[in-house]
Protein backbone atom coordinates (compact mmCIF):
# COMPACT_ATOMS: atom_id res chain seq x y z
CA UNK A 1 0.00 0.00 0.00
CA UNK A 2 1.33 3.31 -1.05
CA UNK A 3 0.26 6.83 1.08
CA UNK A 4 -0.23 8.95 -1.58
CA UNK A 5 -0.36 12.99 -0.97
CA UNK A 6 -2.15 14.22 -3.63
CA UNK A 7 -2.00 17.83 -4.82
CA UNK A 8 -4.40 18.92 -7.80
CA UNK A 9 -2.91 22.13 -9.11
CA UNK A 10 -5.29 22.18 -12.53
CA UNK A 11 -8.91 21.71 -10.63
CA UNK A 12 -10.29 20.97 -13.85
CA UNK A 13 -8.40 17.28 -12.79
CA UNK A 14 -11.58 16.60 -10.51
CA UNK A 15 -14.05 17.51 -13.06
CA UNK A 16 -13.19 15.34 -15.29
CA UNK A 17 -12.47 12.46 -13.77
CA UNK A 18 -14.95 11.24 -10.80
CA UNK A 19 -13.35 9.95 -7.92
CA UNK A 20 -10.10 10.93 -8.78
CA UNK A 21 -8.23 10.49 -5.78
CA UNK A 22 -9.49 6.72 -5.32
CA UNK A 23 -8.59 6.68 -9.51
CA UNK A 24 -4.64 7.94 -8.29
CA UNK A 25 -4.71 5.67 -5.14
CA UNK A 26 -5.97 2.43 -7.15
CA UNK A 27 -3.26 3.08 -9.47
CA UNK A 28 -0.58 3.81 -7.42
CA UNK A 29 -1.64 0.75 -5.28
CA UNK A 30 -1.81 -1.66 -8.80
CA UNK A 31 2.05 -0.45 -9.86
CA UNK A 32 3.72 -0.74 -6.50
CA UNK A 33 1.82 -4.33 -6.10
CA UNK A 34 4.30 -5.27 -9.25
CA UNK A 35 6.92 -4.91 -6.68
CA UNK A 36 5.31 -6.04 -3.63
CA UNK A 37 6.79 -2.02 -2.47
CA UNK A 38 5.01 0.37 0.04
CA UNK A 39 6.08 3.65 0.74
CA UNK A 40 5.26 7.30 0.17
CA UNK A 41 4.61 9.09 -3.33
CA UNK A 42 3.83 12.61 -3.72
CA UNK A 43 1.71 13.25 -6.48
CA UNK A 44 1.29 16.63 -8.75
CA UNK A 45 -1.53 16.73 -11.06
CA UNK A 46 -1.27 20.09 -13.11
CA UNK A 47 -1.19 21.76 -16.25
CA UNK A 48 1.06 22.08 -19.61
CA UNK A 49 2.40 25.23 -18.43
CA UNK A 50 3.87 23.75 -15.09
CA UNK A 51 5.15 20.47 -16.56
CA UNK A 52 6.89 22.36 -19.28
CA UNK A 53 8.49 24.20 -16.83
CA UNK A 54 9.35 21.01 -14.34
CA UNK A 55 10.82 19.51 -17.39
CA UNK A 56 12.92 21.86 -18.51
CA UNK A 57 14.18 22.62 -15.34
CA UNK A 58 14.49 18.99 -14.12
CA UNK A 59 15.13 17.40 -17.42
CA UNK A 60 16.48 20.16 -19.98
CA UNK A 61 13.63 19.48 -22.25
CA UNK A 62 11.71 22.99 -22.73
CA UNK A 63 8.37 21.28 -23.65
CA UNK A 64 5.45 19.55 -22.40
CA UNK A 65 5.34 15.87 -21.70
CA UNK A 66 2.95 13.63 -20.00
CA UNK A 67 4.41 12.46 -17.02
CA UNK A 68 7.41 12.96 -14.88
CA UNK A 69 9.00 10.96 -12.00
CA UNK A 70 11.16 12.03 -9.64
CA UNK A 71 12.67 9.07 -7.50
CA UNK A 72 13.75 9.79 -3.75
CA UNK A 73 17.31 9.42 -2.03
CA UNK A 74 17.17 5.65 -1.19
CA UNK A 75 17.98 7.46 2.42
CA UNK A 76 14.13 9.12 2.85
CA UNK A 77 12.18 5.59 2.65
CA UNK A 78 10.00 5.32 3.09
CA UNK A 79 8.99 8.19 0.42
CA UNK A 80 9.75 6.79 -2.71
CA UNK A 81 9.55 10.06 -4.57
CA UNK A 82 7.36 12.65 -6.71
CA UNK A 83 5.37 12.13 -9.88
CA UNK A 84 3.73 14.70 -11.95
CA UNK A 85 1.10 14.52 -14.56
CA UNK A 86 -0.56 17.38 -16.81
CA UNK A 87 -3.83 17.57 -17.69
CA UNK A 88 -3.04 18.92 -21.17
CA UNK A 89 -0.53 16.04 -23.17
CA UNK A 90 -2.91 13.43 -20.88
CA UNK A 91 -6.19 14.27 -22.22
CA UNK A 92 -4.63 14.85 -25.52
CA UNK A 93 -3.44 11.11 -25.54
CA UNK A 94 -6.15 9.58 -23.97
CA UNK A 95 -8.37 10.87 -27.08
CA UNK A 96 -6.11 10.40 -29.78
CA UNK A 97 -6.36 7.11 -28.07
CA UNK A 98 -9.84 6.76 -28.19
CA UNK A 99 -9.86 5.59 -23.98
CA UNK A 100 -10.77 7.43 -20.66
CA UNK A 101 -9.04 9.86 -19.24
CA UNK A 102 -9.27 7.95 -15.92
CA UNK A 103 -7.80 5.12 -17.90
CA UNK A 104 -5.04 6.82 -19.31
CA UNK A 105 -4.15 8.41 -15.72
CA UNK A 106 -4.13 5.18 -14.30
CA UNK A 107 -1.70 4.20 -17.08
CA UNK A 108 0.90 7.03 -16.29
CA UNK A 109 0.56 7.00 -12.74
CA UNK A 110 1.60 2.75 -12.61
CA UNK A 111 4.20 3.99 -15.37
CA UNK A 112 5.31 6.38 -12.87
CA UNK A 113 5.39 4.59 -9.71
CA UNK A 114 7.67 1.79 -11.86
CA UNK A 115 10.00 5.05 -12.59
CA UNK A 116 10.60 5.67 -8.99
CA UNK A 117 10.96 1.87 -8.24
CA UNK A 118 13.99 1.38 -10.32
CA UNK A 119 12.46 0.64 -13.81
CA UNK A 120 13.39 2.23 -17.11
CA UNK A 121 12.58 1.74 -20.58
CA UNK A 122 16.30 2.97 -22.19
CA UNK A 123 16.43 -0.02 -23.86
CA UNK A 124 14.23 -2.57 -25.91
CA UNK A 125 14.59 -5.37 -22.82
CA UNK A 126 13.88 -2.59 -19.84
CA UNK A 127 11.37 -1.72 -22.15
CA UNK A 128 9.72 -5.00 -22.93
CA UNK A 129 9.97 -5.62 -18.96
CA UNK A 130 8.65 -2.44 -17.90
CA UNK A 131 6.05 -2.52 -20.40
CA UNK A 132 4.83 -6.32 -18.85
CA UNK A 133 4.82 -4.68 -15.50
CA UNK A 134 2.30 -2.13 -16.71
CA UNK A 135 0.14 -4.44 -18.23
CA UNK A 136 -0.24 -6.66 -15.46
CA UNK A 137 -1.25 -3.68 -13.23
CA UNK A 138 -3.27 -2.51 -15.32
CA UNK A 139 -4.89 -5.47 -15.94
CA UNK A 140 -5.56 -6.11 -12.29
CA UNK A 141 -7.95 -2.82 -12.50
CA UNK A 142 -9.82 -4.22 -15.67
CA UNK A 143 -8.11 -2.06 -18.12
CA UNK A 144 -7.28 -3.45 -21.41
CA UNK A 145 -2.97 -3.84 -22.77
CA UNK A 146 -2.30 -0.47 -23.53
CA UNK A 147 0.27 -1.77 -26.45
CA UNK A 148 -2.21 -3.52 -28.55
Amino acid sequence: MIDLELRVEATAWAELVPELEQVCQRAIDAGAAQKQSAGAVSLLLTDNAEIQTLNRDWRGKDKPTDVLSFPADPLDEPFLGDIAIALGVTQEDAKSRAIGLDQHLSHLLIHGVLHLLGHDHKDDTEAAEMEALEVAALASLGWPDPYK
